[in-house]
């Protein structure tokens, strides 16, 4: 998941992590507070909110577990990680187990990427639509038109080797999430508190998810996307005085904070629009629009709505130079992807990277379009990005354990307590995660079955499994080009 930037969820701390651009040198000492900041800036985002507002109440139950049995591990572990490990998760995954497999592990991360930008963009049209028309938030022709057109002009820009994109994302985080998530929550104390029901009932009754078998728990698996970018911090462990103690206590601030952030803005949108209502795009926009009709301050909406685009759009720029940066120079270094893929243009930028990225992001958006329900269609994309996401942290887990025991001297700036633990623990909740993730959505009631489990299987199979292996088996030594990848590494540093 998800998921981690200088500002928003999808920013740079999470690019440069993933372009393994991880560096021993020496940073400036920082305290366990600002880095609890900096981390909380990289996990929350108002966009999960929907997803969990459906539960209402139950939602606390949905956001804590994931918490403690995945965000915790993977905070912790991967603070050892990179205090001992340069070079991000792959060298983490190909130190602890094999190369091909930390190039599987840069894949996914780069892959997740395909599914996800129009799931973020469907996110963007439907928030647009609030300022035009909210009708056309339903309307798939609409949000594959926005998704393509907002997909191409990112990549027109990243190809520039545009700076401009940075100012975007360091903002993302106030205008985008604390802002749009305080004034949200405020409204919906205040519309409680003039004696208005709550659309989802607030009794302890309510605070577990009702049982109708697994279909009624499948909405926690977004929950870790939601999470993903813990580790992406943990390059910081280095900075501060006393990592031993000072990194928990920062992770477990976060924590708590990142809760906060998540929960609070969920349940209030589960005051004022009811669960059959409630839009997995548009949930943010449809419980803003009802507070500001009812407070008769509509003139605020287009407001918001250019906050949560502006947020989106920076994350999702940053994002488009991060993850193929890193899978261009680990193929550089080991000859991994053909020379036509590794080619940059005249700014310097992986472009044809990025343009059949472009493709497929392009035939995926027409979906959209063919299936009439636009929540479906952003619901399953959410859940093929979570899945592909999760083999990163299967193998981060594995390799942790790995590398504990294979380099058990090997120096570290900090050591996680009962490391063993913590990897079984998010291993075996990284691995329920991707099988619940194959149990359709209790909102899919009268959807086939096995046709979801085939688009999900199928994208996870495709992406995580055939085109990464297809890329090592034809992989030749003269793909390599050690001299290029350090150009690269130096000039992004």
């Amino acid at each position: 998941m998800s998921t981690a930037e200088v500002p928003s969820p999808e920013g740079s701390s999470a690019a440069a992590v993933a372009a393994g651009k991880v560096k021993a040198v020496a940073a400036p000492r920082m305290t366990w507070v600002t880095l609890a900041l900096m981390t909380t800036s990289s996990v929350a985002s108002l966009r999960s909110s929907p997803t969990m507002a459906v539960y209402g109440l139950a939602c606390v139950f949905l956001y804590v577990v994931p918490a403690i049995v995945f965000l915790l591990p993977t905070a912790l572990v991967s603070a050892e990680l990179a205090s001992g490990w340069e070079g991000g998760v792959y060298n983490w995954v190909a130190q602890g187990l094999s190369k091909p497999l930390g190039f599987l592990a840069v894949w996914c991360q780069f892959a997740m990427t395909i599914f996800y930008y129009p799931s973020l963009l469907a996110y963007v049209a439907s928030t647009i639509a609030y300022v035009v028309d909210p009708r056309l938030a339903s309307n798939g022709l609409y949000t594959a038109i926005v998704i393509m057109v907002l997909y191409w002009t990112g990549v027109w820009v990243s190809a520039r080797g545009t700076n401009a994109v940075a100012g975007l994302a360091s903002w993302g985080l106030i205008i985008g999430t604390l802002i749009p998530g305080a004034l949200l929550v405020v409204l919906g104390f205040v519309f409680l508190g003039q004696g208005n029901d709550s659309a989802a009932p607030m009794t302890a009754d309510h605070l577990l998810p009702a049982w109708t078998g697994l279909a009624s728990l499948v909405l926690i698996v977004n929950n870790f996307l939601s999470y993903s970018g813990m580790e992406m911090n943990a390059v910081h462990v280095s900075s501060l005085k006393n990592p031993g103690k000072e990194f928990p206590r920062s992770m477990f601030l976060a924590v708590g904070m990142v809760l906060l952030i998540f929960i609070l803005p969920a349940l209030a949108i589960s005051w004022v629009v009811p669960a059959d209502q409630l839009s997995l795009t548009a949930g943010v926009m449809q419980a803003f629009d009802a507070f500001f009709q009812y407070f008769h301050i509509g003139w605020l909406t287009p407001l918001i709505a250019v906050g949560l685009v502006a947020a989106s759009l920076g994350g999702m720029l940053t994002w488009l130079a991060g993850p193929s940066k890193g899978l261009l120079m680990i193929s550089r270094q080991e000859g991994y992807l053909p020379p036509s893929l590794q080619k940059l243009n005249s700014h310097g930028v992986q472009q044809n990277i990025l343009v059949a990225q472009g493709v497929v992001t392009t035939a995926i958006a027409l979906m959209y379009a063919l299936i009439p329900n636009v929540s479906s269609v952003y619901w399953i994309f959410s859940v093929i990005t979570t899945q592909v996401y999760l083999i990163v942290y299967l193998l981060m887990f594995v390799a942790a354990m790995r590398l504990r025991k294979l380099q058990p001297d090997h120096p570290r700036g900090y050591r996680a307590p009962a490391l063993g633990v913590l990897c079984v623990v998010g291993l075996l909740a990284s691995a329920a995660a991707m099988v619940i993730g194959f149990v359709p959505s209790s909102q899919f009631g009268n959807g086939s079955i096995w046709a979801y489990i085939g688009i999900v299987g199928g994208g996870l199979l495709l992406l995580g499994v055939v085109i990464p292996f297809g890329f090592l088996k034809a992989s030749k030594p003269e793909w390599r080009d050690p001299a290029a990848a350090a150009a690269i590494e130096e000039e992004a540093a």
